[in-house]
């Protein structure tokens, strides 16, 4: 999928390499439809007996150079990009786990996520249970149930930034031979690579990190290729699609059977596949990932030391910071640093924390997260609001967190607008 260059390389070069007289840079193949010189082609097309393009509902060139140089960039064998984070989220399930079967999900996902696991998976007959992820991993599998199918968990959790026992959760996995799966958006690859802590799929939320400006929602699934689909417990692998006159995923695509699954049958039938433009801007956006996210991380532990120091301030939760629960975590799979986002409280709670909200200047209040500009939200009131006060408990959003999403602004400005909008309280 890419040369042995770093990472840094692989997010300016990887994923297209034009020809001679080519752009040189990833052009937006903005066509639904492709020329052929005869119809036999086209029917090996469908037969996926040749590669190629046959309407950009399934694949499109733009959109194959983003998928293929996230690969490169997670260290995966394939990637397949969707329309949203919740739609790779969900793909990535229903691709391993059919009605009537069960996942296990590690608790304080985000808000969105835990919806979305919680009542719309079980309408299509997935089951899901929450884990705590600070549970021994007998009382983690204790939940296993015969009709598991995979283990679900974020990096860094979305607000509660907990740091994932990649240790723990990939053994359990292992043991269960079941998959481990990922969602990396908030570190991005630069400051995590999942597969090398036992994980075997990624997904990501491109609309944050990866896109970087706020101008492109889309996601995608990047398959690790270190899984045996072959061991009993996923016949929908190893068993023939009628849809494709009898061809067998582990067969016959034997390096990457969970990416061609995921595109043939899911994107496919559902249509849900990222645009060539937003292609194009994550894409753009993935050239200077690795500067946004040193600057990122840097910027947020500036402002977790100055928030954690000021009177106004209740409490700070960045894993960043020495004092915090999940600093040891951290160090060890987040050392290049914890991203750029942090949650504080004020004292005199909720309806203080509303009035500095309203007081912040520089950083804005947006139902967003995870790109160059400062901002702010509160989830118990915003991304949380569909769950119950314990649900968000167990979430680990209390009523008076407030996330902030760091921007990469000069770290002086950002500081002097939370400190004249804390004293204004």
């Amino acid at each position: 999928m890419s040369k042995p260059w770093k990472i840094e390389t692989n997010a300016v070069q990887a994923g297209y390499q034009p020809a001679n007289g080519a752009p040189r840079v990833v052009p937006i193949c903005q066509s639904t439809t492709y020329k052929y010189d005869d119809a036999q082609s086209v029917a090996d097309l469908f037969d996926l007996k040749a590669p190629g393009h046959m309407y950009s509902r399934i694949s499109n060139p733009t959109v194959e150079a983003f998928e293929n140089k996230m690969a490169a960039l997670e260290g995966g064998v394939a990637a397949v990009a969707a329309s949203s984070g919740q739609t790779a989220n969900t793909i990535a399930i229903m691709n391993c786990c059919p009605a009537g079967g069960h996942v296990l999900a590690a608790a304080g996902l985000y808000g969105g996520t835990v919806n979305l696991f919680r009542f719309t998976l079980r309408k299509m007959g997935v089951d899901v249970t929450f884990v705590e992820p600070s549970a021994s991993a007998a009382e983690i599998k204790a939940n296993v149930r015969p009709n598991t199918r995979a283990i679900f968990a974020e990096t860094l959790a979305n607000p509660a930034l907990t740091v994932l026992d990649f240790e723990k959760f990939s053994k359990i996995a292992s043991e269960l031979e079941l998959p481990l799966i990922i969602d990396n958006t908030f570190p991005s690859p630069f400051l995590c690579r999942p597969f090398e802590h036992g994980a075997n799929i990624v997904t990501h939320s491109s609309t944050k990190y990866i896109d970087g400006h706020a101008t492109s929602v889309g996601g995608v699934v990047i398959d690790g290729g270190n899984f045996d689909w072959t061991n009993g417990k996923f016949p929908e692998f190893t068993e023939p699609d009628v849809t494709y006159h009898g061809l067998v995923y582990t067969r016959d695509f034997k390096e990457a059977p969970f990416a061609t699954k995921l595109r043939v049958q899911w994107i496919r039938d559902l249509g849900s596949y990222m645009s060539p433009m937003n292609a194009f801007l994550s894409n753009k956006g993935l050239e200077t990932l690795h500067l946004r996210m040193e600057r990122h991380s840097q910027n947020a532990l500036r402002l977790a030391e100055f928030l954690n120091q000021h009177e106004k301030v209740s409490w700070v939760r960045y894993p960043g910071l020495p004092h915090d629960a999940e600093h040891e975590r951290a160090e060890k799979y987040l050392p290049e640093g914890c991203s750029g986002v942090l949650c504080f409280g004020v004292k005199g709670g909720a309806e203080e924390g509303e009035t500095v909200m309203n007081k912040l200047e520089l950083a804005a209040i947006v139902v967003h997260v995870a790109d160059v500009r400062t901002c702010v939200l509160h989830p118990a009131s915003m991304t949380h609001r569909q769950l119950n006060a314990a649900e968000q408990e167990a979430a680990g959003v209390p009523p008076d967190l407030i996330r902030v999403s760091v921007g990469i602004e000069n770290i002086d400005d950002i500081i002097a607008d939370f400190d004249q909008a804390l004293n204004s309280i």
